[in-house]
């Protein structure tokens, strides 16, 4: 490997809108990063039906596929 061309690897804080909070590490330059879902709430990891919905994205398919047969 070619010496320093790799970016930093710095400790992370992420905070989840759940409220979970966990310290991991990333090349990312943020000390602090949200997330909308993590393995404490995401219904793949929870096995509970949730529908997890960013930015009004389900309503825009349901709008747009909806009324179709």
């Amino acid at each position: 490997m070619k010496p320093e061309i790799h970016p930093e690897y710095k400790e992370m804080h992420i905070t989840c809108s759940c409220g979970n909070s966990f310290d991991t590490r990333s090349t990312r330059g943020d000390k602090a990063y949200h997330v909308d879902v993590c393995s404490k709430c995401h219904p793949f990891y929870t096995g509970q039906s949730k529908v997890v919905d960013s930015g009004g994205q389900v309503e825009k398919f349901r709008k747009r596929f909806g009324g179709q047969k």
